[in-house]
């Protein structure tokens, strides 16, 4: 089946629940998405309201800090929000590949296997009880055993714990992030199989990302595209393959009739999904546009996106002004599109 390439956009503004939802939760769309990037905390936030219509900034945050929704190191690996029950399944599938990726630099480091057993340990027990507990504070606890925690260290026991499965996040304590137990904000009543974690992450990547190749989850993901193929054979009853520009997208059935393109202008934040979510990302954001939009050191800027399509970025302006928001058009818009950005609110 072919469909024009101008149609990629109609359906992912669906699928990615932004032209329309009926989920009303943080936590709902956070699973539906399988994972958000959130190694900016307040963007990710943003990424979160902007598919909730009329949430607030507090209502994400009490979701955070009930752990509905947990924040933590997996694929690529970055942070991502990802929800209780499908964090050990993911962990499942990119810990061992987090944990090799750091092997050299450990070596440089004087980080040994036994080493990060002991350091597991000793993070363990200090957080033990439902303890939240910043990362200073587990400095210090590492330093009592007389380890040395300089910040390159403490970032690989940190990040080393949660492939290991032992922290996520805690709730914030004022604007300071913590991490607690994982077995304490997620207890592990039931593991998936590796098989089970694979299909359960293309399901949730490409219901809630389509339409998009195989290549765009082998990016997402971090797995490899034998893992990717395998992934879609358990569950390709769920989607049905087209023909883009010559490459084989996958879209999920729901989504067999392509949503009529409403016109609809968003702020999306730095790092969202509508655009960090894939290899190729042309059928959103033209080549001659994408260092604009992302630099060349892989920094993704704030987007202005009307109709489906990247037409420049914004920011916020830091002085109190009548205009809180800056727009830098790729090309100038004509008024009614400006009037429609002008009225959007990016967070409450």
């Amino acid at each position: 089946m072919e469909i024009p390439p101008d149609r990629i956009a109609a359906i992912r503004l669906a699928s990615h629940h932004l032209s329309d939802t009926a989920f009303q939760t943080p936590k709902e769309i956070v699973s539906w998405m399988g994972a958000m990037q959130a190694q900016d905390y307040s963007m990710a936030k943003l990424a979160i309201g902007v598919r909730l219509p009329e949430c607030t900034d507090r209502r994400i945050e009490d979701s955070f800090n009930r752990g509905d929704i947990l924040r933590t190191h997996v694929m690529r690996p970055t942070w991502h929000f990802v929800t209780p029950e499908n964090i050990r399944g993911m962990l499942l599938l990119s810990g061992g590949k987090i944990k090799s990726s750091s092997r050299s630099r450990d070596r440089d480091l004087g980080i040994t296997a036994e080493l990060y057993s002991q350091t597991n340990r000793i993070i363990r027990k200090a957080l033990e009880g439902n303890k939240h507990l910043t990362k200073k504070e587990l400095t210090a606890e590492l330093e009592k055993a007389k380890i040395k925690t300089d910040t390159a260290r403490m970032t690989h026991f940190m990040i080393h714990a949660e492939a290991d499965a032992i922290v996520c996040s805690g709730a914030l304590r004022g604007k300071e992030h913590t991490y607690a137990l994982l077995d304490e904000r997620a207890p592990a009543h039931q593991t998936p199989s590796r098989e089970e974690a694979l299909a359960n992450l293309v399901q949730a990547y490409f219901q809630s990302h389509c339409p998009a190749t195989l290549q765009d989850f082998v990016w997402w993901s971090g797995l490899s595209l034998t893992e990717a193929k395998k992934g879609m054979e358990a569950v390709r009853t769920n989607f049905f393959p087209e023909k883009i520009n010559g490459q084989t997208y996958w879209t999920a059935a729901s989504f067999s009739e392509i949503p009529k393109m409403k016109k609809s202008a968003f702020l999306l934040p730095a790092f969202d999904e509508y655009i960090i979510a894939y290899a190729d990302r042309r059928a959103i954001l033209p080549s001659e546009n994408l260092r604009k939009a992302v630099s060349s050191n892989g920094i993704f800027r704030p987007v202005i996106v009307v109709n489906g399509q990247v037409v420049g970025t914004w920011k916020k302006s830091s002085a109190k002004t009548r205009q809180p928001i800056l727009f830098d058009y790729f090309e100038q818009p004509g008024e009614s599109v400006q009037n429609l950005l002008h009225a959007t609110t990016i967070f409450r």
